[in-house]
Formats: structure tokens, C-alpha cells, sequence
């Protein structure tokens, strides 16, 4: 009997385990990035001023992207109640940012959001810069990991839209 009580503990807690797991999560497989037309930046909800966060974006040039690129690339992030990341260029040829097969770090200060479930990059300029991964990190969530690795179109926002999975019963928490 105190067998059939200890699996019946272990079947319980793996079953609560599980639940822990982010809502959605990212990966290679999943999807790829798609060009949105309509997406603006700064037509986000509005936040506190004083409520500003730091995140860690760490973008991977792929090894098929040209050896260096003068292409100007922005960067746009949120979550799914419409809070908004928005860096209008991360490029510095000067620097050798973007360079083939390269990992570039950035720390980005910005209005506080929650779990990001979106990404989008903006390129501009004829070099033809081919991402191949973009990580971000914000503090008491969960980093996220969005897969390019082709190409990004000139003059339109090109990523990922994940936060249809997300459900708005925490919002009120933070």
C-alpha cells in the first residue's frame, strides 16, 4: 500500500511539474519569419515613464550572410498585451557589428514588458544581412529564441508574431 501511495505522490507531482512549463515555446521547427505589412512601433500601450527594464539581445549572424553589412537593422519585441521594445538602428559597421558568423550582445533599456511573444528586425540597405538567431532575455522571465536564419527583406518588418498562445489572466499580477 505505501508503494501504491508513493507513485500515485510521483504521478502528482510530475503532473504539476508539467504545468510549470511556459505557455509557448519556441523552436526551429515551429515556424519560420514572416514579413507584416502592418506592423508600427510605438503603437503599443503606453507605460509608466518611470517603469523602464534592461534586457540582453543577443543576435547570431549566419555563416551565408556577407562578410559584413552597412545595412541598418532595428529591432522591435513585446508581449501580448501590447507592450512595446523598440531600437531604431543596433547597426555600427564602424564596430564590426553583424559580422559573418558572428554573436553580437546588446543591452537594450526599454518600457518593462511581460513574457515577449513577438520579434520583428527591420533592415534597410543593399548588403542582404542574414540573421540566424536572435535570443532575448529580460529579467523574471523566461529567455526566448527566435529562428531566422535566411534572409531579411529590405524595408519591411520580418519575424515572428507568437503571442496569439498567450492568455491575459496574468496581467493584472505584475
Amino acid at each position: 500500500m505505501k508503494s501504491l501511495i508513493f507513485i500515485i505522490t510521483l504521478c502528482i507531482i510530475a503532473v504539476f511539474s508539467q504545468a510549470a512549463t511556459p505557455l509557448i515555446t519556441l523552436s526551429q521547427s515551429q515556424s519560420h519569419p514572416e514579413a507584416n505589412e502592418s506592423f508600427k512601433v510605438n503603437q503599443a500601450k503606453s507605460q509608466n515613464t518611470a517603469s523602464s527594464c534592461t534586457y540582453t539581445v543577443t543576435i547570431k549572424t549566419s555563416c551565408n550572410s556577407p562578410s559584413y553589412t552597412r545595412d541598418q537593422i532595428s529591432l522591435a519585441f513585446g508581449d501580448a498585451y501590447g507592450y512595446q521594445v523598440y531600437v531604431p538602428r543596433l547597426d555600427d559597421p564602424r564596430s564590426g557589428t553583424f559580422e559573418r558568423c558572428s554573436t553580437d550582445t546588446f543591452q537594450i533599456h526599454g518600457p518593462c514588458t511581460y513574457q515577449t511573444c513577438y520579434l520583428y528586425l527591420y533592415r534597410s540597405g543593399y548588403d542582404g544581412w542574414i540573421p540566424e538567431q536572435v535570443t532575448v532575455y529580460s529579467y523574471g522571465y523566461n529567455p526566448v529564441t527566435f529562428y531566422y536564419n535566411t534572409y531579411i527583406p529590405n524595408g519591411i518588418w520580418y519575424g515572428f508574431d507568437y503571442c496569439r498562445g498567450y492568455l491575459p489572466s496574468t496581467a493584472a499580477e505584475k
